[in-house]
């Protein structure tokens, strides 16, 4: 991903930058009649009435940000509201997870939406008046704006929603690192809640505010780590023929790794690997006996992950012993590669058409090298996901910087794309 870095008071309402697009042609293609558009118009004007309450919700949210799987207020502040406005709720799934149902008419079809729940622990610099109450946690993701943009859909469809068939809302714990996707689906949840589709969406710095850009295919990178312990012999450092050198062997280890990317993987598939951290030592004058090394491990294709962990380790292992000392290779798995369906994409797709217009719609965009665990929901269930832009003004910050902040004007543009996504797929 590619952002600009954040000023000392970042814009947090940057003006859309227009970008053309051709319509394309999808398989469940949605056809952009007068009475679509009126549609779509409508949505826009009755949610930007209406927006005020979610952009305070957006804040009290952000005010009290959770950690992965510690999401209880906000958990219980979804759940509330669902039940409020008619859903069948369902608390608990996964930890702190959330899933609202809601039934109309006897269409047989059934759709998922998916929203984030979890903070980040970074200490907040935003300087904004709903900054975090908490020190060293904050919503530096936006998923204080993803939990609100799903709610504001959930109530319109819930007062006034045109569909038939079963509209299912997942609100996730712990997409930080946590994996909270895949452990509600261990504890069943689409066995409990079938989906026919699953959509999830992510705000973008760097986009312009309110541009929808979508890709079908690979979209986001897995993440594996590694965490490699070498074991020499340690020694004075002025008789080093006397010890075993695990400083010299890491070092070696960290510039072969990067002939596997170089030399293993294909040139025209993305693959990244990163020596994040090295350990070993603590004066000058000792050759210390043991030396660490803590690995992440991106790509973008599935068979270029089993190449890189095949390589890594054989590569590790060979000049841990030209060095005289022993690897042992700690590897954690992480989140598989996000892949979006092609139909479900194409479909998705023409919706952001029929709502923003071409210039406000990004057809096939880029892969990203981050990852998201929504991934694990798309290998149970075919789905996109999307991402809507945060803004790209000078003074946009990237996620995960102590300065963000979740861009409100796109509430109102999130819901009512979550609401006709909904009425075109469930369609009565």
């Amino acid at each position: 991903m590619h952002w600009t870095s954040c000023d000392a008071t970042p814009t947090l309402h940057p003006k859309p930058q227009i970008h053309s697009a051709a319509a394309p042609s999808g398989t469940f293609k949605v056809q952009i009649e007068t009475e679509h558009a009126a549609d779509a118009n409508y949505l826009r004007n009755a949610l930007n009435s209406q927006v005020g309450e979610f952009i305070r919700l957006r804040r009290d949210i952000h005010r009290e940000p959770e950690l992965a799987f510690e999401e209880h207020r906000t958990a219980a502040l979804v759940a509330d509201k669902l039940e409020g406005w008619g859903f069948a709720v369902e608390r608990g799934i996964g930890g702190t997870g959330v899933v609202g149902k809601l039934v109309r008419g006897t269409g047989p079809k059934r759709i998922g939406l998916r929203a984030d729940m979890d903070a980040l622990p970074i200490q907040e610099a935003s300087g904004a008046d709903w900054a975090s109450n908490r020190p060293g946690v904050m919503h530096a993701c936006g998923h204080d704006g993803h939990t609100a943009m799903l709610l504001a859909a959930a109530r319109r469809l819930a007062e006034h929603g045109r569909f038939s068939g079963t509209l299912q809302l997942i609100f996730q714990p712990a997409e930080e690192g946590g994996g909270g996707a895949l452990r509600m689906i261990d504890d069943g949840l689409f066995e409990r809640y079938p989906c026919d589709a699953v959509f999830a969406m992510h705000n973008l710095p760097g986009l312009a505010q309110g541009q929808l850009m979508f890709r079908d295919g690979a979209t986001m990178a897995s993440s594996d780590y590694a965490s490699i312990t070498l074991t020499g012999i340690g020694g004075h450092g002025a008789m080093p023929h006397q010890a075993t050198d695990t400083v010299v062997a890491a070092a070696s280890i960290v510039m072969a790794l990067q002939t596997v990317v170089s030399r293993n993987v294909d040139p025209q598939q993305m693959s990244v690997i990163t020596v994040g951290a090295i350990h070993a030592g603590k004066a000058n004058n000792v050759i210390p006996a043991t030396a660490t090394l803590e690995l992440s491990v991106r790509a973008l294709d599935r068979e270029v992950r089993v190449t890189l962990e095949r390589r890594i380790k054989a590569l590790v292992q060979a000049q841990a012993e030209s060095f005289g000392v022993s690897a042992a290779i700690d590897w954690r798995a992480g989140y598989s590669v996000l892949v979006n369906s092609p139909a479900e994409t194409a479909f998705a797709r023409d919706v952001g058409l029929e709502l923003r217009g071409p210039e406000n719609v990004t057809l096939q965009g880029p892969a990203q090298s981050a990852s998201e665990d929504f991934a694990f929901m798309l290998e149970r269930v075919p789905g996109s996901y999307l991402v809507i832009g945060n803004g790209d003004s000078a003074g946009a910050c990237t996620v995960h910087n102590p300065g963000y902040d979740f861009n409100d004007d796109n509430i109102a543009i999130g819901a009512a794309y979550w609401m006709l996504l909904v009425e075109r797929f469930l369609v009565e």
